[in-house]
C-alpha cells in the first residue's frame, strides 16, 4: 500500500460540512449529550487554533478549541479531536494536537482543558484537574477531566466554574 501525504492546515470557512459528517461518523447523535459538546454550544470556536486534516483532498481529522472562562481567567476548551475511523493509528490526531497546541502557544494562551483519554493526551503534557478546583456544567469523569499550562504556573489559583465564551 502506497503511503499518501497527510497535510495538517487551518481550518477553512468552507471545511465546516466536511468536519460536522467526519463527526456524526466518529461520534454518533450521542455526542450532543456530552458535557465539553454543551460547553461549546454557541460558542464559534477559534479558527487560527483550530485545524483540519487532509489526505489529497479528502478532509480525514480536524481539531477545534473554543474559547471558555473560568472567574475572570480567560482560557481554551480543546475538543473535539477527530480522524476518520478509516484513517485512525497513523498520527494523524497526533499531528492535529501538536499544530493547536503550537499555535496556542504562539498566541499566548495559558491554559488548555479537555476531556479525554488521560493516557493518549499526556505524552502531550495533559494532567487531570486537580479534585474540586474546576467545574463543568455538567457530568464528567474526573479522570477525564484533564488540563495544560501553556505557561508555567497559568493554573495557580484558579478555580471555579467553567463557562463558554471569551
Amino acid at each position: 500500500m502506497s503511503s499518501l501525504p497527510l497535510v495538517i492546515c487551518p481550518e477553512r470557512v468552507g471545511d465546516s460540512d466536511a468536519i460536522d459528517r467526519l463527526h456524526e461518523r466518529a461520534f454518533g447523535p450521542g455526542r450532543f449529550a456530552r458535557t465539553a459538546y454543551r460547553l461549546r454550544e454557541g460558542v464559534a470556536h477559534l479558527p487560527d487554533l483550530s485545524f483540519t486534516a487532509l489526505v489529497g483532498t479528502l478532509l480525514v481529522g480536524s481539531v477545534r478549541v473554543s474559547p471558555v472562562r473560568i472567574g475572570g481567567t480567560p482560557a481554551l476548551m480543546l475538543g473535539p479531536l477527530t480522524v476518520d475511523p478509516a484513517f485512525g493509528s497513523r498520527g494523524i490526531g497526533a499531528a492535529l494536537m501538536t499544530a493547536s497546541l503550537d499555535a496556542a502557544r504562539d498566541g499566548g494562551h495559558g491554559l488548555v482543558l479537555l476531556v479525554g483519554d488521560a493516557p493518549y493526551y499526556a505524552r502531550f503534557g495533559f494532567r487531570p484537574v486537580p479534585p474540586r478546583r474546576l467545574t463543568l456544567p455538567g457530568p464528567v469523569d474526573p479522570a477525564r477531566f484533564l488540563v495544560l499550562e501553556l505557561r508555567e504556573g497559568a493554573l495557580e489559583g484558579v478555580t471555579g466554574a467553567i463557562v463558554g465564551g471569551a
